[in-house]
């Protein structure tokens, strides 16, 4: 409701999305990371709340009408009831009227002998003998009426008995004296009062009105559930406007004022109630219309609900999360049950079947948003982050709607009856501890249930969504327009829907407490006039100076239901309510008494106090077990899922960035390298050595040759290729390619090739060729290539394009979409401009020229593969085309910065096979300023893809135009060396800049094995100064979202540094890096002199990457990209200024 208020000034109704790097939406990612990451910890204390609320919880409530005011609270019942003053414009006729009278004795020790005494010595006077009585009388007597001046004896006042029958002259009232049937030789043979106060608690009167101790006692203390003392006792009488009885009490209170003022101080001094008060109490069911209003709010409630899960998939997932959702705000109506429990607010007076209601109104939009978020966050990058960033996304909404809430409940608890202003005080704490629970018990629950792959299942809906979009429109169902009314795809929006049900039901709830017609109390209410009466007619207490434990007004409004059930079924047995007159007590204060408190009141209820004194070993007991229960079954609970799917995330103290040292492998610079998806790693160093480095074990191997026999000599070595079985290692240098068997570690046959004086553009391993033999293909800079067959030793050439190349990309595509056979193609691009599709077939290759709508232009420089939408990018000068691999259509055309030449990089994030992207990023060098621009495109807000990719539509030629999308464009200023990742991350290093007050030192003469090669020569001072910046790696993730940014030194530090950053013995001194190629799919290796520096962002595993190869996953098109000199032949430089 907030938004559609601030319509006129946001001219939108739709919540706010706050960008990435807001700092609110920064702290909620961060926090919602944190939390999903440490379920083992979040999980057992977010479920140990829980148990300390629903273990305190029947320690502070009863249902027993005896034990209702003895130190606990009263659960609500299936009626409204209420004790409520009315205003004085009412014009009310008045059912009965009540007259009191209140003995004090010493502060909270009315129970004492001598007041109890002379209680019933001011009782007697009032109404006459009341010992042992008993006013049933015959029925056939009929009462008359007496002289009003004259005392009544003892059978004319129990003439008019209301036990004899009701009319208007009836009478009846009840006393704490009845528990000693009004008898001074019992008070005096007492040994133990307060035993026999606690043991007659559930006494009746001849009128089966209940002395309960909230009627015959005022200032109450109790412990352990039981009456220790009263500060005032109570003696009520009431009677119907004619009674005799009431004008004999008014008449002698009087006569009593004059009489004793020597033993008790009275108030007032004449002995005349001073005023009245009209009050009206009811019990009064819930009506056929309440009935009818609840069961729709429940039903429509719940249609929602599974409405809202029935899109999730995964029937797992769709039960967990209702248990889990239900859960959670059941321990809100439990939690807060117990905090208003402990400070005394009374729920009894609003039907327990409303108070759950607003809490699902409210709790179900929330969760169910920050599930549909986490659907639509990247499936690349982890399950904490994806979590985070959509609790980032959503929680200042469910902050600001709980906000919004908690101030419509504050300001309707200062205008309502204290029954509703109860019940929003509920609401409002359930509401906080709702907030609470979903950032906790309901993140944790749902990372487990992420982890276990369950909710992935749900993010094929999106595709069904967008499917349905280019499908023949068809008249839509019911239940279609409800889905929408759900979705708010339409007007109607459920982002309301808490707001609503909390007003209305408060509206009702307030129209059963108002005594007016249906159209004034909605008045008063709106006008805030029911605040301004109850202030008039809560008038301050006469007795500040004998400091009364409570005041009359609320020792009224401490009345139970019970108690106003049964004093209805006696003065208007066809009723739910009656009206009473309350006249003023008239108070007696026992000459003597010492009326200062001597003790400060306890704050909590008093059965808190119970629970501390009692039951706090027993609780801290089978808390602990129950902590250390739920401990063992979260690890029992994720042990397996950790062992299949690994812990993507990293502990908090742990950087993002961790390098590894591979060293000793080289004497000289290293200048090339290729990598395996298993973790293998290539390495050729100016050393002319060659070594084969195993990653997941650890271990390395030196290929050998004798670099004196030339025909077993490799070197120079122009480019390197790595199969995908890793059994073989292709080798090539101008005049042959040589192979070397990894697994056997011994040269394989040599095949002569001709390159034509060129480095090739493209050396590659086929996926499959003739007789299910491997092939390596070559691709020349010429246009032409060689498939070599090593075990045939045959090789067939074929032509590509008649221009030179300047570009050369393979990849793997399913041959069909019945069947997860791969065949090889390769992508090319001319020096002219022209694209080439090669495609492997059974007869060898065959080369396509691709004819794209846009015009000839000769700027392309780049061909990045797609292989999530089966597509291909093309980079030119100023802009990106994505482009159809199937049709040569034009998809789409980015916008781009001036890019510099062969920078281009991509990451899509997809979520199932087939189901479109989540987000798409572009990276690339800007040709003027040397910055790294960062183009990330998200989906909008009426779409969960980027572009949603259906094979059947991509096969027949139907492509979908790119839809509405949103950028967020971030840059890195010198950049360095970067690569792209799989995981949705950018990693790069770069020399990181000396503060501009650093004065260049030259460096230290050593003896250790550090060498410093041209350290005779003479260098400008700048080339010195660059010399001496450190060496940083940084890494950027999080690109959808937030885009977190962190730097690690990857120079040692100057004081010795961690064992992983350490230089060995023998490290040669660099003045540039190396060449830098991607290991897995989370990890760089950059080459730093002689040594090898492996960079991860997150936890590398490298068997996940040689399983899908295994697999055979036919949505990996995108098997091998070799770039020319892209670790093959040359470095790779970036700038590092």
């Amino acid at each position: 409701m907030l938004w559609y208020l601030l319509y006129p000034l946001r001219r939108t109704t739709e919540a706010p999305v706050l960008v990435p790097s807001h700092p609110l939406r920064a702290a909620f990612s961060q926090y919602g990371t944190w939390a999903a990451r440490h379920v083992k910890t979040v999980l057992p204390i977010s479920t140990a709340v829980v148990f300390v609320f629903l273990y305190l919880f029947p320690f502070l409530y009863t249902t027993d009408a005896t034990n209702i005011t003895s130190g606990v609270s009263n659960l609500p019942h299936h009626v409204w009831t209420d004790a409520q003053p009315l205003s004085e414009r009412a014009v009310v006729e008045p059912d009965v009227i009540m007259r009191s009278i209140w003995i004090h004795g010493t502060y909270m020790k009315a129970l004492e002998r001598d007041v109890l005494l002379g209680a019933l010595e001011l009782q007697d006077e009032l109404l006459g003998p009341t010992t042992d009585f008993n006013p049933r009388k015959p029925t056939n007597i009929m009462p008359s009426l007496p002289d009003p001046t004259a005392d009544l004896d003892r059978g004319e006042r129990d003439a008019f008995h209301i036990v004899n029958g009701l009319t208007s002259q009836s009478w009846f009232f009840h006393s704490p004296l009845q528990y000693w049937s009004g008898s001074a030789s019992n008070i005096a043979a007492d040994e133990d009062i307060v035993s026999t106060v606690n043991a007659r608690k559930a006494q009746s009167t001849s009128v089966n009105v209940t002395l309960r101790h909230s009627i015959v006692f005022s200032g109450k203390r109790f412990e352990e559930r039981k009456l220790v003392a009263a500060d005032a006792l109570v003696i009520t009488l009431i009677h119907l406007h004619d009674s005799p009885v009431g004008k004999q009490w008014v008449r002698k209170a009087e006569a009593l004022a004059a009489r004793l003022r020597d033993k008790w101080t009275i108030i007032p001094e004449d002995g005349r109630s001073t005023s009245s008060q009209l009050y009206e109490f009811q019990f009064r069911p819930m009506s056929w219309p309440d009935w009818v209003l609840l069961s729709v709010a429940y039903s429509l409630t719940f249609i929602y609900l599974l409405l809202s899960l029935s899109r999730l998939r995964a029937v797992k997932s769709r039960l967990g999360l209702m248990v889990t959702i239900m859960a959670q705000i059941a321990a809100s109506i439990v939690s807060s049950f117990t905090i208003c429990a402990i400070f005394k607010i009374d729920l009894s007076r609003v039907p327990y079947y409303a108070y759950p209601l607003v809490i699902l109104a409210i709790s179900m939009e929330n969760s169910l948003r920050l599930i549909n978020a986490v659907i639509v966050t990247s499936s690349s990058i982890s399950i904490s982050d994806r979590i985070g960033e959509a609790f980032g996304a959503t929680a200042h909404v469910a902050v600001a709607n709980r906000l919004q809430n908690l101030l419509i409940l504050l300001g309707l608890s200062r205008i309502t009856f204290p029954g509703v202003a109860a019940f929003c005080t509920f609401a409002a704490v359930a509401i906080v501890f709702d907030f609470f629970y979903l950032a906790t018990f309901f993140l944790s629950v749902l990372s487990v249930d992420l982890r276990q792959r369950e909710l992935r299942d749900l993010e094929k809906t999106s595709s069904k969504r967008n499917k349905s979009s280019q499908a023949t429109a068809a008249k839509p169902t019911l239940v279609d327009t409800v889905r929408q009314l759900r979705l708010g795809e339409i007007a109607l929006s459920t982002r309301v829907a808490g707001t609503i049900v909390v007003l209305g039901f408060v509206l009702i709830a307030q129209s059963h407490y108002a005594p007016e017609s249906g159209r004034q109390w909605l008045n008063r209410i709106l006008s805030l006039s029911r605040r301004n009466s109850n202030s008039t007619v809560s008038k301050p207490s006469l007795l500040i100076d004998i400091h009364q434990a409570r005041s009359p007004t609320s020792w009224l409004r401490l009345q139970d239901h019970e108690t106003a059930r049964e004093v209805i079924n006696v003065v208007k047995p066809w009723a739910h309510s009656y009206v009473a007159m309350v006249c003023d007590p008239i108070i007696f204060v026992l000459k003597g008494s010492d009326r200062v408190p001597h003790s400060r009141e306890p704050y909590f209820l008093p059965a808190v106090y119970d629970f501390i004194h009692h039951e706090i070993p027993r609780f801290l007991v089978l808390l602990m077990t129950m902590i250390a229960m739920l401990l063992l079954f979260t690890n029992y609970l994720l042990q397996d899922q950790f062992k299949e799917l690994g812990d993507l995330d990293h502990p908090d103290d742990e950087p993002l960035i961790s390098i590894q040292t591979l060293s000793q492998g080289h004497q000289l610079d290293i200048v090339m390298m290729a990598a395996s998806p298993g973790g293998q790693l290539i390495s050729v160093g100016l050393d002319r050595a060659i070594q084969v480095w195993d990653l997941p074990s650890g271990s390395r191997s030196q290929i050998t040759s004798d670099l004196e026999v030339p025909l077993e000599n490799p070197f120079p070595v122009l480019s390197m290729a790595v199969d995908d079985e890793l059994k073989q290692l292709a080798l090539v240098s101008w005049t042959r390619v040589f192979f070397w068997n990894i697994e056997e570690q011994q040269w394989g046959p040599t095949v002569q090739i001709d390159l034509g004086g060129h480095k090739p553009e493209a050396v590659f391993f086929s996926v499959s060729g003739p007789k299910d033999t491997s092939a390596l293909v070559v691709v020349r800079r010429n246009g032409t290539m060689s498939e070599l067959y090593p075990e045939e030793e045959q090789s067939r050439d074929y032509v590509v394009c008649k221009t030179p190349l300047i570009w050369a990309v393979s990849f793997a595509e399913a041959q069909s979409l019945h069947t997860n056979s791969l065949r090889t193609s390769m992508l090319t691009v001319s020096r002219k401009g022209c694209i080439h599709l090669v495609r492997q077939h059974a007869g060898g290759w065959t080369s396509e020229e691709i004819e794209l709508a846009a015009p000839t232009s000769r700027d392309i420089h780049s061909l990045i593969t797609v292989p999530e939408l089966s597509m291909y990018l093309v980079g030119r000068s100023q802009t990106v085309d994505l482009v159809d691999l199937e049709s040569s259509d034009i998809i789409h055309t980015f916008q781009t910065e001036p890019m510099q030449p062969r920078s281009l990089r991509r990451i899509a994030s997809k979520r199932t096979q087939h189901s479109g992207l989540v987000s798409l990023t572009l990276s690339y060098v800007n040709s003027e300023t040397g910055d790294l621009v960062i183009q990330t495109y998200l989906p909008d807000d009426n779409s969960d893809t980027v572009y949603s990719y259906n094979p059947t539509e991509a096969r027949n030629g139907r492509r979908r135009p790119w839809g509405a999308t949103r950028e967020i464009r971030r840059r890195i200023s010198k950049p360095g060396v970067w690569e792209a990742l799989s995981n949705g991350s950018i990693v790069g290093v770069r020399r990181r800049p000396l503060p501009p007050n650093t004065q260049h030192r030259p460096p230290p003469v050593t003896t250790s094995g550090l060498r410093r090669r041209g350290g005779g020569t003479t260098r400008p001072e700048a080339t010195s100064n660059l010399e001496n910046e450190p060496w940083e790696t940084w890494a950027m993730n999080h690109l959808e979202t937030k885009g977190n940014f962190e730097t690690r030194p990857l120079d040692p530090p100057a004081d010795g540094g961690s064992e992983e950053t350490q230089f060995d013995a023998g490290h040669l001194m660099i003045s540039e890096l190396g060449p830098m190629t991607k290991l897995g799919t989370m990890s760089v290796s950059v080459g730093f002199g002689n040594v090898i520096k492996v960079i991860s962002v997150g936890h590398e595993y490298y068997d996940r990457a040689r399983d899908r190869l295994a697999a055979g996953d036919p949505s990996r098109n995108l098997l091998v990209a070799r770039r020319r000199r892209a670790g093959a032949g040359s470095r790779t430089r970036g700038s590092s200024r």
